[in-house]
């Protein structure tokens, strides 16, 4: 995986994720969002490789700048069509897959842990709290 920074975008999964939401009609983007939380989350105890979390990680950013206090996605590596609104329901589920991707076992947190990366983990954390306080 190629990383040049810690926002949700800035590595080469998020990008070629962008894509696959682009791709996606207007009506099943929220189901792309949504299978990246649910793959996610669905791993329960089990090993969490980094390009599920990635992916998680991605849609959550998407979720979270339609939420009050959420940054909008500019950069040039998040999807390029519009989006829909997505509905409210996805908040949990985002919630939970980033609860995940932040415990044991979880590649890219071991990834980031190598690598000092509590500034990483306190951007996914303010992820977390818009999309729990929305």
């Amino acid at each position: 995986m190629g990383t040049w920074d810690i926002g949700p975008f800035d590595n080469d999964t998020a990008a070629d994720f962008s894509y696959r939401v682009d791709g996606a009609p207007v009506e099943k983007k929220a189901e792309v969002l949504r299978g990246a939380f649910r793959e996610v989350a669905g791993t329960g105890g089990a090993y969490l490789d980094a390009d599920l979390a990635v992916e998680a990680i991605a849609s959550a950013a998407l979720l979270a700048a339609q939420c009050p206090g959420g940054e909008p996605v500019t950069t040039s590596y998040g999807p390029k069509e519009p989006l829909p609104v997505f509905p409210a329901a996805l908040r949990p589920e985002a919630v939970a897959a980033l609860d995940r991707v932040l415990v044991e076992p979880s590649e890219l947190l071991e990834l980031w842990e190598e690598s000092d990366g509590e500034e990483w983990k306190a951007g996914t954390r303010r992820l977390r709290a818009v999309l729990a306080g929305a």
